[in-house]
């Protein structure tokens, strides 16, 4: 795969490599797959930012961030200081050394952070001192326009906003947010709850309701509109738990069910109109996935992961193909087509032949 790379072949010709059935002299090893790559660490990685195929960040629990940039050949520790009791479930970085990283919780356990200096050091650039409100994650239109969103407060979810990179942050008006139903909440598990496509979209996954929606606004979160999904609800453990648009129209939601001894059938849904409507695929993953990203330079083929395994999908989300059983909370994809995933026990890995 390094010499495919290397010569810059597109994500349609890379999905066609990862299903294409290996030869019978060709060895294992030489089958596309998840390399792990040690990050000295046990903590568990739900925030993962991929710059590319050399430079990662990531985020956990007990406050670490880790940042390479050999390609996972090594992991400097660059978590902000006393962070140690924070739980840091996602993380979007600009490049090498600038990036944001949010802590979730209930009251001031959640926060923001930025650096600017490749974690060197960072400022804290918000904490949250409304006790009903609890982030779950972030994203960013461009270098300077983000978001981040919070589970309901009186009634209807909170959307925060910065036009200075995570510098500092504002909450938005709520009278353009539609009410929340009874138990409906984001889930903090991948950094993919809230995500971007473009200068202005910008969608929002749930669950825990009689409903799982995907709510999207074309205004950097002024106004939104709320659409069911085909994704099983009508459980504080189900819903969508991860989107990803590949432009405004297209994208897909996975999720499920996260308990291990849970059924998640419906476990994905697509849709080709900037998520007003959701079909459910076709064929989807076998069980809960908890974060999904889309080849770059492809218009049909993404990956799928959870704690039981990586899937493949290469007709836009319709129908899905298990490539590896390893446990992976997220997943992201880089131009140079650097595809990274992380998740619990410290694994991290990078997709190689």
């Amino acid at each position: 795969m390094r010499r495919l790379l290397a010569a810059g072949v597109c994500g349609a010709a890379l999905a066609a490599v990862l299903t294409a059935p290996a030869q019978a002299e060709e060895p294992d090893r030489q089958a596309p797959h998840w390399e792990l790559k040690d990050s000295g660490t046990d903590v568990r990685f739900r925030g993962l930012s991929a710059v590319s195929r050399n430079t990662a960040w990531l985020a956990g629990s007990q406050g670490t961030v880790l940042r390479t940039s050999d390609g996972g050949a090594s992991w400097r520790n660059v978590s902000p200081p006393g962070a140690a009791e924070l739980e840091f479930r996602d993380i979007e970085a600009f490049d090498s050394r600038r990036a944001v990283v949010l802590a979730i919780g209930e009251g001031e356990a959640s926060r923001i952070f930025r650096t600017d200096d490749g974690g060197e050091t960072w400022t804290e650039s918000f904490r949250n001192i409304d006790a009903k409100a609890f982030y779950d994650c972030v994203t960013f239109f461009d270098r300077r326009h983000g978001l981040a969103m919070s589970d309901p407060v009186d009634g209807k979810f909170r959307i925060l906003s910065t036009s200075d990179g995570g510098r500092s942050w504002k909450v938005l008006p709520s009278n353009g947010m539609p009410a929340a139903q009874e138990g409906e909440a984001g889930f903090a598990a991948s950094g993919q709850c809230l995500v971007s496509s473009g200068p202005r979209d910008v969608w929002l996954a749930t669950g825990g309701a009689a409903r799982a929606r995907v709510l999207h606004s074309s205004d950097r979160g002024l106004t939104w509109r709320a659409a069911d999904t085909p994704i099983p609800a009508g459980d504080p453990a189900r819903g969508v738990f991860a989107l990803a648009f590949r432009d405004r129209t297209h994208g897909i939601a996975v999720g499920g069910d996260y308990r291990a001894d849970q059924a998640s059938p419906r476990a994905a849904a697509v849709s080709g109109d900037a998520g007003r409507t959701w079909t459910p695929a076709d064929r989807p993953p076998p069980a809960y996935r908890s974060g999904v990203t889309w080849l770059p330079h492809s218009r049909s083929a993404a990956l799928a992961v959870g704690p039981t395994g990586t899937d493949l999908t290469t007709d836009g989300g319709r129908t899905w193909r298990t490539l590896d059983t390893g446990s992976y909370d997220t997943v992201d994809c880089t131009p140079d087509l650097g595809c990274w995933a992380s998740g619990e026990k410290g694994r991290v890995a990078r997709l190689e032949r």
